[in-house]
């Protein structure tokens, strides 16, 4: 009566194994093997700016043409952290899941042609040309224990295009207020690592992308050397200017992939408890190392359906099996 009463308890764990395996949730008296975070995230960023200019100016009639180059100092940092989830879901968040990543530009400085008209006092003017600045990104990720990260800082030379107005406050002295929009182009980072959790095979990667644009409004004051009353705007100046920038759209991916040990030829008490809708099976099992009672799948059944959701070791032959693929979760009886 002993032994029928316990067969009967262990039928009906194996059974509500299978329902749990199924359906990804855990029950009473089991749960789910370790599975990894993934995710995504995306982020921009506003930031105050200040720096220095100068620049020349010919003047024929109402219409000014020069040039004109300044440099910014700023803390454009587009930064973001999270994003992650599992599958199925964990709530809350193991400590052990972490993901950040960071995209930086701290100075920028362009070269410009400018092309405007005056009317008194005022002048209007459009601008373009080329910049140059600084572009640093970073990204880690981590869970499960594993942890990949991954760090650049590049150069870059864009362009940049803008308008704006200068006011005549005296003779040797201007107002401005200006608009840019800067291209510093784009840049990438991925790593990926692999370790060992929970028994599986555990894979991490990420990739970050940073497209370095943004745009600018700034205020400025201009000293001009050697003002003629002829051609009020012509003449070299140089000034200092300040105000806003907004932009840098940076986003990340978090992608994790947990091949677990499910090659026949590593279990033993192999029992058929279920079978799906395409034909896969659903087994109780022992690995041969062990008398815990798993609730999964057979590699060599999953290789035929879903070859893509199985791996093998080139040097042992043994397979192993992604049960996110498959879109289930190895279960382990207690």
């Amino acid at each position: 009566m002993i032994y029928r009463l316990r067969t009967i308890s262990l039928s009906v764990c194996l059974m509500a194994a299978v329902i749990a395996l199924s359906c990804k949730q855990a029950a009473a008296g089991f749960g789910p093997a370790a599975n990894p975070a993934f995710g995504s995230n995306a982020a921009n960023a506003s930031s105050w700016l200040a720096g220095a200019h100068a620049g020349y100016n010919w003047q024929q009639g109402a219409a000014v043409f020069g040039f004109e180059t300044d440099l910014q100092a700023t803390h454009l940092n587009s930064t973001m952290s999270g994003g992650l989830t599992h599958s199925p879901p964990i709530i809350p968040l193991p400590a052990s899941d972490f993901a950040s990543t960071a995209a930086l530009i701290e100075y920028y400085g362009t070269v410009r042609g400018r092309l405007g008209w005056s009317a008194g006092q005022w002048m209007f003017f459009g601008t373009a040309g080329a910049a140059y600045g600084n572009v640093e990104l970073s990204s880690t990720f981590s869970t499960l224990g594993l942890r990949t990260f991954s760090q650049t800082s590049e150069q870059k030379i864009g362009w940049v295009v803008g308008a704006g107005f200068e006011y005549l406050l005296r003779p040797n002295l201007m107002l401005s207020l200006g608009y840019q929009y800067v291209d510093l182009g784009r840049i990438g980072i991925s790593s990926t690592t692999t370790g060992i959790s929970g028994g599986s095979s555990v894979t991490l990667g990420q990739a970050a992308t940073v497209h370095a644009q943004f745009q600018t409004v700034m205020a400025g004051m201009s000293w001009r050397f050697a003002p003629g009353s002829s051609s009020p705007w012509a003449g070299g100046y140089a000034g200092g200017q300040g105000g806003g920038a907004w932009g840098n759209n940076t986003a990340a991916t978090y992608a994790s992939s947990q091949f677990t040990p499910s090659d026949m030829r590593l279990k033993r008490d192999i029992g058929l408890l279920a079978r799906r809708g395409d034909g896969l099976g659903l087994y109780s099992f022992k690995y041969v190392w062990s008398d815990t009672v798993h609730v999964g799948v057979m590699a060599q059944e999953v290789a035929l359906l879903y070859p893509d959701a199985v791996r093998r070791d080139d040097l042992t032959g043994y397979m192993a099996v992604n049960y996110t693929r498959l879109g289930l979760q190895p279960m382990i009886l207690r």
